[in-house]
């Protein structure tokens, strides 16, 4: 009898996105009300401190130890408790920018350490657990129904109103981000915000009472007028920017004439698969460059790209 899952590849397409290396156990029917103060008394939990959106790290260390973050005013009780590794608890928390940083300490960027490939992925997939929870818990102080001061919950995955009763949980915002193709030609734009010479897939909000696939027409045809048809997922990627999905399709494009959204992209054109292979290479003659590796836009081109 024929197995669904036969000719699946054994490692999937979103293992070699950046900020997917994530290996914390987070044992979310285990997070008791005393979970955060037993990992804490933990000698071996390690902690994950950022300093508004960016981690600390000491060289391309960015664990810390539960003295390391008292020394910088990190109190326990607002601590995210990520989860568990054989190495012991991983927590997470913020310092405050009028805190001197110890020396041998520095503020990094998280994108450029993953586009630089020099921090393991579990640490990459880690930072990005902690900076997407630590930025919902500093965004969400008040209650959205009555206005009263929440407090911190189930391990920081959820805040208390103690007002109205309310429970606020953290979300996670779901993108399209696709790659429309047409036979041998693939769809690349660009936007201001890009880097000199850099084309990528285009993208865009889902939106509620959306499938996946219908939001890749929709983002496809507003942004660049182009009508799809068969949507195919390929991977994922966690985006911790601030806290986001990334859902990587290819789309079969049923019509051919772009007609760009001038507010949204600086310019969108139709590429060949010699010519994007050269974009992949960084050897293509007009200087045109792809997202790199770490960003699933690189995976999603270069899956069809190479066959």
């Amino acid at each position: 009898m024929a197995n669904m899952f036969d000719g699946l590849p054994e490692i999937e397409a979103s293992a070699f996105t950046g900020f997917a290396g994530n290996r914390i156990e987070r044992r979310s029917e285990g997070r008791a009300a005393d979970a955060t103060p037993r990992a804490l008394a933990d000698p071996a939990a390690r902690f994950y401190l950022l300093r508004g959106a960016q981690p600390l790290v000491k060289s391309l260390d960015p664990l810390f130890a539960a003295s390391e973050g008292e020394r910088l005013g990190v109190k326990g009780e607002e601590a995210v408790l990520l989860g568990w590794t054989p190495a012991g608890p991983r927590l997470a928390a913020t310092v405050a920018d009028d805190v001197a940083l110890d020396e041998g300490i520095s503020v990094a960027d998280l994108r450029a350490l993953a586009a630089a490939g020099e921090m393991s992925a579990e640490h990459l997939g880690g930072l990005a657990q902690a900076r997407s929870l630590t930025y919902w818990h500093s965004r969400h102080r008040f209650c959205a129904n009555c206005g009263a001061e929440t407090v911190v919950a189930n391990g920081g995955y959820r805040r208390d109103c103690p007002g109205c009763g309310a429970e606020h949980f953290p979300r996670t915002d779901p993108v399209v981000i696709m790659l429309a193709v047409a036979g041998d030609r693939c769809l690349l734009g660009r936007q201001p915000r890009f880097a000199p010479g850099m084309y990528s897939c285009l993208a865009g909000f889902l939106e509620p009472g959306e499938t996946i696939e219908d939001a890749v027409r929709r983002e496809t045809l507003e942004e660049a007028g182009i009508g799809i048809g068969r949507v195919r997922y390929h991977a994922s990627q966690p985006w911790p920017f601030p806290s986001s999905l990334m859902i990587g399709c290819h789309g079969e494009a049923i019509s051919t004439d772009i007609r760009r959204d001038e507010a949204e992209l600086e310019d969108c054109r139709w590429f060949s698969r010699a010519e994007t292979r050269a974009v992949l290479a960084g050897s293509h003659p007009q200087g045109i460059t792809a997202p790199p590796a770490m960003a699933i836009a690189h995976h999603l081109i270069r899956a069809w790209a190479e066959g």
